[in-house]
């Protein structure tokens, strides 16, 4: 196994890096004070995706990626780095046509979606021209095992008909999404891992009701994680993605590679953290030193170092697994990716917040962002 940054891929880690300092950083102010006052998407983000389009730096994610499709193919070892410095600031990745859901559900349709399909559904998310939503988690069971699934896809003359509920849906109240894809059960009594299928249905299809943005920690993300109500949504055969019964086996095939994309913007986000920690460090002082020179302060930045190296290199080798063996191979290494690394996120950034006091300033708040 050999992890090491190829010279393509650093020259591309340069360009996506320089990008963000140049274009992304500068507006993260910008971007706070629009959301606040309500406008999503904000203003700049069409023109930062026409800038990111014209230097190359676009659907970077997609391994399968046509020589005739707008982008850059990469495998998924090649585009961990990238995700890891998008991961910096929340919201850049669209930037780079490089979010979710966007990315898995762009994934699933460059390998089953039928010619009609493609056309439809890809061809525009791939132009980001449109966005799109996964919906499979559910409420009242637990989704993680997607066998548990309860929401009913029922065949009906030419037509399906969905029953259910969904929720934490991203990006379903984002303005531009367009498509839902849909995970349910059309056999309940088949095998287990064969009773589910997925469905490609329009957001604004008769039926769809979306309830709320859902908040996160009171957070609140202006693209929405949203829960979402089919009540009778009919859609046609047609709008089948794969056979009925391949649910499970799509949803693994969206998921594996998306632990990666997810995981590497997460140390993204901790790296930047990191960084903040030893500036802050060096800035404060209490009980006439520096902070860095307590022990305590020392052990948090180590400890962070050493976990981030530790998580980077599983991460990477789950990429060079999927890459060379296949999601299925992976599946252990997938699992303990997204086991490791929301921890490791979570832990470092609280020993960061840690070092900084109470009365931070807000402006500070939202430029370190």
């Amino acid at each position: 196994m050999n992890f090491a940054y190829t010279p393509k891929v650093e020259a591309l880690r340069a360009s996506v890096d320089t990008f963000m300092t140049e274009q992304i950083v500068p507006r993260i102010r910008l971007w706070h004070e629009e959301i606040e006052r309500g406008h999503f998407p904000v203003s700049f983000m069409e023109d930062l995706k026409a800038r990111a389009r014209s230097e190359g730096l676009w659907n970077l994610f997609l391994p399968g990626l046509r020589e005739e499709e707008p982008g850059t193919r990469l495998t998924n070892l090649e585009y961990a780095p990238l995700a890891e410095i998008m991961g910096r600031v929340a919201w850049a990745s669209e930037v780079f046509n490089c979010n979710a859901p966007d990315t898995g559900n762009m994934e699933l349709l460059h390998m089953f979606a039928t010619p009609a399909q493609y056309e439809q559904w890809l061809r525009p998310l791939l132009q980001g021209e449109i966005r799109s939503a996964f919906a499979m988690t559910e409420p009242d069971v637990a989704s993680s095992d997607a066998t548990n699934i309860q929401t009913r896809i029922e065949r009906v003359g030419d037509d399906y008909v969905i029953n259910g509920r969904k929720w934490f849906i991203t990006n379903a109240a984002h303005p531009h999404c367009r498509l839902i894809i849909l995970m349910g059960k059309t056999d309940p009594e088949a095998a287990r891992h064969n009773q589910q299928s997925m469905v490609l249905i329009p957001i604004d299809t008769p039926g769809v009701n979306i309830v709320r943005n859902i908040r996160i920690m009171n957070h609140h993300a202006p693209e929405g994680h949203c829960e979402i109500v089919f009540d009778n949504v009919r859609v046609p055969v047609s709008n089948l993605l794969g056979q009925e019964g391949s649910g499970f086996t799509l949803a693994q095939a969206r998921l594996g590679p998306g632990r990666i994309h997810h995981c590497m913007r997460s140390i993204g986000a901790a790296e930047l953290a990191v960084e903040l920690m030893i500036a802050r460090s060096k800035q404060r002082q209490t009980f006439g030193k520096n902070l860095h020179e307590h022990g305590t302060v020392t052990d948090w930045i180590a400890r962070s170092r050493i976990e981030i190296e530790q998580a980077r290199l599983l991460v990477l080798k789950t990429a060079w697994l999927i890459d060379e063996q296949g999601t299925q191979i992976a599946r252990k290494e997938i699992a303990m990716i997204k086991a490791l690394v929301p921890n490791l996120h979570v832990t470092v950034i609280d020993r960061a917040m840690q070092l900084f006091a109470p009365t931070v300033s807000r402006t500070c708040r939202i430029n370190r962002a």
